[in-house]
């Protein structure tokens, strides 16, 4: 058997079900399309679920893909052993309703024989206990004997989720040899030791569940097909495991070369090494799909998986960054395979430094917490760390709870984690909200399910805003129906609109449909798997049924304004090219007929003067009254257009370029100007962040901008009506009326003084000597706190040396004060001590400084008994 590389194996595999009439398609994003079942991709049917449940018609009824997939189920065993990885590609040959088991099986028996070379007695199929059709198929047609095929259960052989298509499996073990056996006699299929290893898996897809437990027969039954790309490499090229096959090896040996260590010399460094060799795999195929890292779903697994990587590298002695050097060498092995993270290798690395220099600068200081909290519970005798203090390490140092986890069960200690879950309650609520009821698909279970999936919609709204088109399906909210009438609100499909649906951020259309017996107001537009486009919204008049011919009219103001809005974001993400460079990562936008927002990647606010600049730029391209061209070309002529496209979004084989002049080229689905000068103007009311890493402007174009200056004119108007000014001269007289506030206040404070000497009172004769030093202690009403301050100034001056306690009672209120002077304090006085002690007598609280502090109180029956008792505690202050 000739050893091949990782590389030459999914290329071998690609091909052979090309042979085989397959369509190969490239892999699906790790984000999950219109699932809310998953959060990240974890097997290669996962972005294939539309086809399998009819939902969308597969370009082809045979397709074969090699899938990027994430599992983090047992990420705490990544490293501890060398069978658990989080990142895997997953080879795949599908067939929607086309051939079944026994080309699949004939398929799989073939491709690795004879294309593969691997020895047939060293292989073992196994089938579902009750599957006597696939026994059969490998006993006779393919000459298995039957004492080499083995029967399991359902644990082991029936592939179900829940309610949907499931069925039978039918896997092909590989014999390593004994060197990886258990060594017991009994030793066969099945066994839970390394020697006999899964390395192809048949799913025949020919039941529905219904949840309850009753199996039928599907009319249309598919082919699943799966098999790791590296544990398939693990038996070709005989390694002990994955981290030893040809491209992880040399990403394994990377990691060994910057901590200066040898693999396989000490187990505690060998599960650093396998660890960081893992993670910084998923790390930079999640980030090439435009994953960030995050403190909630998916973003919080990658922001997981640097942040281990690090401290790992932390453990192994690796000096400074490391991550993005380790991600060139992932790059390396896989661009064969996807090309895009040799395309995004700077997005990548820039990702990952940020996020490294973060954790970076909270680690050390986090690690010392964390041993002082471990000293402190040593001391107690506890074994738990508390909820809390493992959400400070989260919260302040970065520690992902997991981290946290990992580092003290090293030393024997685990965590209150459902302390941990209440302390971060508040922060996590949008995470932790329930998830909403879904289909098999994982996406929200909808009336739209039920739609025949040979029903489609053409779009048609391109060059016309009106079209007459035949209604197919009507619903309601809650289900498909044939007719609703006027003040119901429902969805109607037809064969062909004007109707842009919502998608590639651009806000789909409203309008008016209008039949002979009846008219419907088009809220929203939206699209649906099957190239389904729904017009939902209320019938404002008679009826509407299936079978009507309709006139359908799209509101031409609200189409013109978001043209308007969208071609202006293509000007403006041309722009902030310019402004920040070339590898500038579109994160989203919004566009409506009142505006448009834009997100992208970056790490920084921008400038006043940076947003000036592109604000600018903009405006230059609108006055420069530039053709906007749309042309249809496949996608490969336009990429040699130079036309930047969204990264992660799936294009088909022909696309729409949209030309904007020499000034920008995008791939883009959305509607346009017919010239920029149509924009008219561009305004950028804000910027700001909206994620990590990751910024948004929002701006308007048009009319939108008249009619913002046009408010502020009217609010300018008002605001200078107010002052009886004009807005020409608003600002002179706001600078007139400030200072004359100014001097007004200053009179009023003194008038308030005054006022509080007046009704203090002569109030020499109420001083008395406390062991020799001058005390006035009084009561004077309506003084605020500022009034009484000054008052205990002007008192302490003439007493010369001594102390003052000066209580208010303003509005309900009690305000107090105590001053004491040098002279006073070095004989013991302390205003702050003697203030506490008073101030619960009128039902408050304070303190401050030995020489003056204050209290408030909400008692002021109690000003007496608090100015009888400052005696009595100065009497005790003083010497």
């Amino acid at each position: 058997m000739k050893s091949y590389g990782v590389n030459e194996l999914r290329k071998m595999f690609l091909e052979f079900f090309e042979s085989k009439e397959h369509l190969k398609m490239k892999s699906f994003s790790l984000i999950p399309h219109n699932d809310n079942s998953l959060l990240l991709i974890n097997s290669g049917m996962a972005p294939l679920k539309p086809y399998f449940t009819g939902q969308e018609i597969p370009p082809r009824k045979r397709v074969t893909t090699c899938q990027k997939c994430i599992r983090t189920g047992d990420i705490e065993n990544v490293g501890k052993t060398a069978r658990h990885g989080t990142f895997f590609e997953m080879l795949g040959n599908f067939s929607f309703g086309d051939y079944f088991k026994d080309e699949a099986i004939a398929w799989s028996w073939e491709f690795l024989t004879e294309v593969v070379g691997i020895d047939e007695d060293r292989l073992y199929p196994s089938v579902y206990q009750d599957d006597d059709e696939a026994f059969e198929i490998w006993n006779k047609k393919i000459g298995i004997p039957a004492e080499r095929i083995f029967r399991f259960g359902k644990a082991d052989n029936f592939w179900e989720h829940g309610a949907g298509p499931c069925g039978p499996c039918s896997e092909i073990y590989f014999d390593r040899g004994e060197k990886y056996g258990c060594g017991s006699p009994d030793c066969t299929v099945g066994c839970e030791c390394d020697r006999y290893i899964e390395v192809w898996n048949n799913v025949f897809t020919q039941f529905e569940n219904d949840g309850k437990g009753n199996y039928t027969e599907l009319v249309q039954k598919n082919i699943d097909t799966g098999m790791g790309l590296e544990r398939l490499a693990v038996v070709v090229q005989d390694v002990d495991s994955i981290f030893d096959v040809d491209t992880i090896q040399a990403l394994r040996n990377k990691v060994c070369e910057f901590a200066n260590v040898t693999y396989k010399e000490d187990e505690n460094q060998d599960v650093s090494i396998r660890l960081i060799t893992d993670h910084i795999r998923s790390a930079t195929f999640m980030i090439s799909d435009g994953i960030m890292p995050t403190n909630e779903g998916r973003g919080y697994v990658l922001r997981r998986l640097i942040r281990r990587a690090a401290r790992h590298g932390r453990l192994l002695g690796i000096d400074g960054m490391f991550l993005a050097k380790l991600s060139a060498t992932v790059i390396e092995g896989s661009k064969d395979g996807y090309p895009e993270l040799d395309e995004k290798k700077d997005f990548i690395f820039n990702v990952l430094t940020q996020e490294e220099t973060k954790f970076n600068k909270t680690i050390d200081q986090g690690l010392s917490i964390l041993a002082s909290l471990e000293e402190e519970m040593a001391e107690k005798g506890v074994k738990t760390l508390s909820g809390a203090d493992a959400f400070k390490l989260y919260d302040t140092y970065g520690f992902p709870l997991d981290l946290t986890k990992e580092i003290l069960e090293e030393k024997g200690y685990d965590i209150d984690e459902d302390g941990f879950k209440a302390a971060m309650e508040e922060q996590r609520v949008a995470a932790r909200t329930a998830r909403k009821t879904t289909n098999y698909m994982g996406a929200d279970a909808t009336v739209y399910d039920e739609i025949d999936s040979a029903i489609t919609t053409d779009f048609v709204g391109y060059e016309n805003l009106t079209a007459e088109s035949k209604i197919t399906v009507v619903t309601t909210d809650t289900e498909i129906t044939e007719a609703i009438v006027d003040g119901q609100h429902g969805t109607i499909f037809v064969e062909q609109t004007p109707f842009y649906a919502t998608m590639g951020g651009q806000e789909g259309d409203t309008g008016i449909i209008t039949t002979a017996d009846g008219e419907f107001q088009v809220e929203e537009t939206i699209k649906l798997l099957g190239g389904k486009v729904g017009h939902v919204g209320k019938v404002t008049k008679g009826m509407l049924k299936v079978g009507d011919t309709a006139t359908m009219q799209v509101c031409t103001k609200g189409r013109a304004d978001t043209c308007k809005n969208h071609s202006a974001t293509h000007l403006l993400q041309k722009a902030l090219n310019n402004v920040f460079g070339s590898n500038l990562e579109q994160k989203g936008s919004l566009v409506t007929p009142d505006s448009l927002s834009f997100d992208f990647a970056h790490f920084s606010p921008m400038t006043a003067e940076e947003i000036a600049q592109v604000e600018q730029i903009v405006n230059a391209e609108i006055q420069a009254c530039l053709p906007v061209v749309t042309q249809e070309m496949s996608i490969e002529d336009a990429k040699k257009t130079g036309a930047m496209a969204l990264f992660g979004e799936k294009y088909g084989d022909t696309v729409r370029v949209v030309s904007m002049g020499d000034f920008s080229i995008e791939l883009c689905g959305g509607t346009h100007v017919a010239n920029t000068s149509n924009i008219m103007t561009f305004k950028i009311l804000s910027e700001a962040g909206v994620a990590a890493g990751v910024r948004r402007i929002e701006a308007l174009t048009g009319e939108g901008v008249f009619q913002y200056y046009k408010n502020l004119e009217a609010e300018l108007a008002k605001a200078a009506q107010i002052v009886k000014a004009t807005p020409a001269t608003l600002t002179e007289k706001l600078g007139h009326l400030m200072a004359e506030m100014k001097e007004l206040s200053s009179e009023n404070e003194s008038l308030k003084s005054k006022l509080a000497k007046d009704a203090l009172g002569d109030v020499a004769s109420q001083v008395v000597e406390v062991k020799g030093v001058k005390f006035l202690a009084t009561a004077v009403d309506g003084v605020d706190m500022n009034g009484l301050r000054d008052l205990g100034d002007q008192l302490k001056g003439n007493l010369g040396e001594g102390v003052v306690v000066l209580a208010s009672s303003n509005d309900g209120k009690v305000n107090l004060i105590v001053m004491a002077t040098d002279a006073a304090m070095k004989q013991g006085a302390h205003a702050g001590n003697l203030i506490k002690a008073i101030a619960p007598c009128v039902g408050g609280g304070g303190g401050g400084r030995p020489n003056m502090a204050q209290a408030g109180g909400k008692n002021p029956a109690g000003i007496a008994d608090a100015l009888a008792k400052a005696t009595e505690v100065l009497t005790e202050q003083l010497a």
